[in-house]
């Protein structure tokens, strides 16, 4: 769209006040800094291709934004890019001792192939090639010491006679202006200068242009001056002392004739065609840098800037407007008003006003604190502030009431002169009576209201911010209450946060949980369906009442223009951008200047915006843009037709852009049928992996903040399957599994084999175990038949030798008892008694008993010591009887074996059976037969 100073809003702005104070507004402008392109800080040069691109010569290469992206090149020496030209689908630039041009691969990586050779030519060493310039398909390469032409693949050379300052293109001329001979014009590859031109001596002239059928030629300290008719005279115009003060750098004449020049020391500065200064954008209004350049217009009317130390995109079409106070007393501003031919400023650190004489930001004494509302009642200007409220007069404060916080007022429904207001202290009646103010405290409400909107003349809703909403109504006099009704249990979603508006005759309240709406036929709040479906759960409006435009601004900072009654028409969707980090949250606010101009109050200034020339334009939403193809971190070629082929498993990059992307994002959907599912992309690759085999379309659209969408990109993919889905495969895995298979087969018929033979092997084991055995059975039982044997035998030979003792013993006493009877035939008594003791020893002889005790443990082996450890108290005359009774020899066998007589012996077994713990049944010797 071209943009003339007959447009809507600056005929408003030059009516309502002059140039001077136009110029204390700023375009919108977006700094990029050198952390977000990541080259060189200075950028000499800016161009804008075709397909909306922009390029930049950088110190440390070439620059390439696509509106979302920036890519850096660099050439093969790694020298300065000094110039730029974009031009069809080649980028030329002029380096050290170097220039050439940039073409797409087919991958869609920039390449560089070089036009100069320098080696050979001795005399041109050492230039740098500082502007680039084309008519029809003849490109211009200028360095301080000779003209280069491109023209069908050749390289022409013009030598001038001094150095050469610039180049300039009018119509279809080349100007080429030098330091000490004046300017010249190119024709058939040769020099001709314009007459009166030598006046320019030691001058260096930026540019030349046509301004109303003359020359323009502006300079860089010295001014501008017009040539007609071999003529060169100074061009009176208000930019010329600045641009003398502040040195021209850069110079571009706009379409619609207004003019932009760049300096080194102070900016931009945009002029009308009388070099009337219209804005001046510099460091102390927020440029990043001072020093320009570079200068070019690009896609949407945008202004590109080469800094010193950045890169600056400035919007032309003037559709918003900033004012930035950069002193820092403004603060944040809650409310602006025009009134008598000023603008006032209601902020959080007073009430401040701009007039039209001056452009100075002018305090208003004694206005410290909070001005919360500003309106015009009865031609009088009123101003809600933290201490009262005040009528402004000839700038200076009237108080009409000390009710601290006029937070808003409003007039009652078909009353001229009665309004209400909300303060911090309740509600206040105004009444105008007889050219004064009756201010009156209406009782009952003493809550702090914020919001306030009549529902009838004598009804108001009002909110407080945590307590919910209440109905109020007044008498018929307006001098009290009469009744104040809670609806905190008639429906309201929440208590918190509750703000009321009368849209359409219908109450609305907006609540933490979304829209709602009065129903006065059941007297409860119930939900509004059509603005939670049309707004948002989370939108709120902060535009001022009464107006079929209403202003809305989401979670997300999204501020639409909504035209009523139908609320579906979104007339302007403000970008973010335009006011990043500056609304002030929780008191977000738009005043209305004049019919179509309103102001969206920020920290620190206001934006003003033009309705009316909002609506006339609309960003076109281009079609993506494929800039590259990676499969598996690999560039591939970039392909309109046909499909790109995806290996099993790999991932796949795709890169997009969008020419004409502002303030928009992309969506995209993976599709391998009709149905379409979008997902937005959080920049502009879309990384895919793991998909499964088969065909796919990727489609992509760019989408505005307002939901417009672009026509589709669509590319074409193809999954392979993995190696296992392969005919090949399936024959070689039939192959394998057959011999699979047959090695199986043969595997089991020799486990089959081995195990029948395992198995005779285990058999013969185990016959020849069961037989080893049974011989080991009949070794024992023939050992053990062999020991019984000989058990028995000795047995026996202990049994003989127990008789032979018996008899022995029996023979001893037989002859004591034969020497008792003849005791009186021995004389000697001495002799005779040693002789009875000698056959006692004889028949209790210890070795004999040791011998028959070491016989009879060898054929009842451990008998004594088991009976001992079981019967410790045994005494080895006990022993010796249980000994004798195992051996199954009879009480008068063994009377005579222990010396002692039959009866004595019994009563020593019935001592010894007790001792043994047996009872009276049980049987002395069965039981030591048996003990073992």
């Amino acid at each position: 769209m071209k943009v003339n100073l007959k447009n809507g809003f600056v005929v408003f702005l030059f009516i309502f006040v002059n140039s001077n104070f136009y110029a204390q507004y700023t375009p919108f402008f977006q700094n990029y800094a050198l952390t977000e392109y990541n080259a060189g800080n200075q950028n000499w040069g800016v161009s804008f291709s075709e397909n909306g691109k922009l390029y930049v010569a950088n110190d440390k290469g070439l620059l390439e934004f696509d509106g979302v992206k920036w890519d850096f090149y660099q050439l093969p020496n790694k020298t300065i890019i000094r110039s730029v030209l974009a031009k069809d689908s080649l980028i030329y630039t002029g380096s050290y001792e170097e220039f050439g041009y940039w073409k797409k691969t087919k991958k869609g990586v920039l390449a560089y192939t070089s036009l100069s050779d320098f080696e050979k030519d001795k005399e041109s060493v050492d230039e740098e090639f500082w502007q680039i310039l084309n008519i029809d398909n003849d490109i211009y390469f200028r360095s301080f010491a000779n003209l280069y032409i491109y023209r069908e693949g050749k390289i022409i050379k013009i030598k001038p006679e001094s150095t050469l300052i610039s180049c300039s293109k009018v119509d279809d001329t080349i100007y080429a202006s030098t330091l000490d001979n004046g300017i010249f014009r190119v024709q058939n590859e040769s020099l001709i200068q314009l007459k009166n031109t030598e006046k320019l001596e030691d001058t260096k002239v930026i540019s030349i242009v046509k301004l109303n059928k003359k020359l323009l030629i502006t300079t860089a300290l010295k001014g501008c001056f017009l040539y007609s008719n071999e003529t060169l005279e100074t061009w009176e115009s208000p930019i010329n002392k600045i641009i003398k003060e502040h040195q021209l750098n850069k110079y571009l004449l706009l379409e619609n004739g207004n003019m932009v020049f760049g300096t080194i020391k102070n900016g931009v500065y945009i002029t009308n065609n009388f070099g009337e200064i219209l804005f001046h954008i510099g460091k102390e209004n927020g440029l990043q840098n001072s020093t320009v350049l570079g200068l070019c217009v690009g896609a949407n009317n945008n202004l590109w800037v080469g800094l010193d130390n950045g890169v600056t995109v400035i919007d032309l079409n003037y559709n918003y407007l900033l004012y930035n106070d950069n002193s820092g007393e403004l603060g944040a501003v809650y409310d602006i008003i025009n009134y008598d031919n000023k603008t006032y400023i209601g902020s959080n650190t007073g009430l401040f006003y701009l007039d039209q004489n001056d452009t100075k930001l002018k305090f208003i004494n004694d206005s410290q604190g909070q001005v919360w509302d500003l309106v015009k009642i009865n031609n009088q200007l009123f101003c809600g502030h933290n201490n009262g409220t005040y009528i402004i007069e000839n700038n200076r404060l009237n108080k009409i009431s000390n009710f601290t916080g006029g937070w808003v007022i409003r007039k009652v429904p078909e009353q001229d002169n009665l309004f209400v207001q909300g303060t911090y202290a309740g509600l206040v009646r105004y009444k105008y009576i007889n050219g004064k103010w009756d201010v009156k405290h209406l009782g009952e409400t003493t809550i702090p209201i914020k919001y306030l909107v009549f529902e009838d003349e004598y009804t108001a809703w009002v909110a407080h911010a945590y307590k919910g909403v209440f109905r109020v109504k007044f008498n018929k006099e307006f001098e009290r209450v009469v009744e104040v009704k809670d609806y905190k249990n008639k429906g309201l979603w929440s208590d918190y946060n509750v703000r009321v508006y009368n849209i359409k005759n219908d109450i609305c309240f907006k609540t933490n949980e979304g829209w709602q709406k009065y129903e006065p036929l059941i007297d409860s709040i119930v939900p509004n369906d059509l603005l939670n479906k049309t707004f948002g759960f989370n939108t709120n409006i902060i535009s001022q009442p009464d107006t079929d435009l209403l202003v809305t601004k989401n979670e997300n900072d999204k501020i639409s223009f909504v035209s009523l009654p139908d609320a579906e028409t979104t007339n302007i969707n403000l970008p973010n951008k335009l006011f990043k980090k500056r609304l002030v949250v929780d008191a977000e606010s738009v005043s209305q200047l004049q019919d179509s101009v309103y102001t969206l109050n920020l920290y620190g200034g206001f934006m003003l915006i033009n309705k009316t020339e909002s609506l006339t334009k609309r960003d076109s939403l281009q079609k993506p843009i494929i800039e590259r193809v990676e499969i598996d971190k690999s560039l591939v070629d970039i392909s309109e037709e046909d499909a790109y082929v995806l290996p099993f498993n790999k991932s796949i990059s795709i890169s997009i852009s969008s020419t004409s992307l502002n303030n928009h994002y992309f969506e995209y959907s993976l599709s391998n049928s009709s149905s379409l599912n979008w997902n937005r992309l959080e920049n502009e690759k879309l990384e895919l992996s793991r998909l499964s085999n088969d065909d796919y379309n990727i489609h992509f659209r760019s989408v505005s903040i307002s939901g417009e969408t672009s026509p589709l990109k669509t590319i074409k993919l193809k999954v392979l399957p993995p190696w296992y889905k392969n005919g090949y495969f399936y024959l070689l895995m039939a192959v394998f599994i057959s011999l699979i298979a047959y090695w199986i087969h043969k595997r089991k018929v020799a486990k089959e084999h081995r195990l029948l033979r395992q198995k005779l092997s285990e058999e013969q084991e185990i016959i020849l175990k069961e037989r080893a055995i049974e011989n080991e059975k009949k070794l024992v039982q023939i050992k053990n038949e062999s020991l019984k044997n000989e058990v028995k035998l000795k047995s026996k030979q202990l049994a003989n030798t127990a008789m032979a003792l018996v008899k022995k013993n029996e023979s001893m006493l037989e002859i004591k008892n034969e020497l008792a009877r003849n005791e009186a035939s021995f004389k000697n008594t001495l002799g005779y008694k040693k002789l009875l003791k000698k056959i006692d020893n004889s028949i209790g002889h210890e070795d004999e008993w040791q011998i028959f005790e070491y016989n009879f443990n060898q054929v009842h082996e451990e008998f004594f010591n088991q009976l001992k450890s079981k019967f410790p108290k045994l005494t080895h005359k006990d022993l010796k009887i249980c000994a004798y009774i195992k051996m199954n020899l009879l009480t008068k066998e063994i009377a005579p074996l222990m010396n002692v007589s039959i009866r004595g012996l019994e009563t020593h077994r019935y001592r010894l059976k007790r001792k043994l713990n047996l009872g009276n049944d049980k049987s002395l010797g069965d039981y030591l037969r048996n003990f073992k």
